[in-house]
């Protein structure tokens, strides 16, 4: 059985990372890693972390061969986006004609490029444009409610 040294840096990463990381696959891996620290065997990491043996052993490697970074890598380049060819034109329209809605920016969209997106994707898109330009939406004038007393 191979021997595994992880330093007090490396033990915080882990133990923060099991929960805290964004990709649940890392913190699968996260998880082999702190059993291991805990010195489960094999058998009782993969049983715990419900993961096959061979993928303990997959994970183990990924640590010993270049530490947390090779272990926080994902092997998979995700899809391409669509929308990224168009980005420059659809910046400059919406610089010069704001959509009020979401919806209305989905039409835009779809009429300038073709490509159908749904409302969720057209906000995140519209969100990484405001967010590259540095354009923020204003927000909106604080509105009275019931409850609240008008200042004289």
């Amino acid at each position: 059985m191979r021997r595994f040294t992880f330093t007090s840096e490396d033990l915080d990463s882990i133990r923060h990372e099991r929960y805290h990381h964004p990709h649940p696959r890392v913190q699968q891996k996260m998880e082999v890693l702190w059993l291991k620290s805990q010195g489960f065997t094999h058998q009782d990491i993969a049983r715990l972390a419900d993961v096959s043996r061979r993928s303990v052993q997959r994970y183990l490697d990924e640590f010993a061969e270049g530490g947390l970074e090779r272990v926080r890598c994902l092997p998979w380049p995700g899809k391409a986006n669509e929308l990224a060819r168009h980005q420059a034109s659809l910046e400059d329209y919406f610089l010069e004609h704001p959509p009020r809605s979401a919806r209305e920016a989905q039409a835009a969209i779809e009429e300038r490029t073709g490509i159908r997106r749904g409302l969720t994707q057209v906000r995140a898109f519209l969100k990484n444009v405001s967010a590259w330009v540095g354009v923020r939406s204003v927000p909106s004038r604080p509105r009275p409610t019931p409850t609240s007393k008008p200042s004289s």
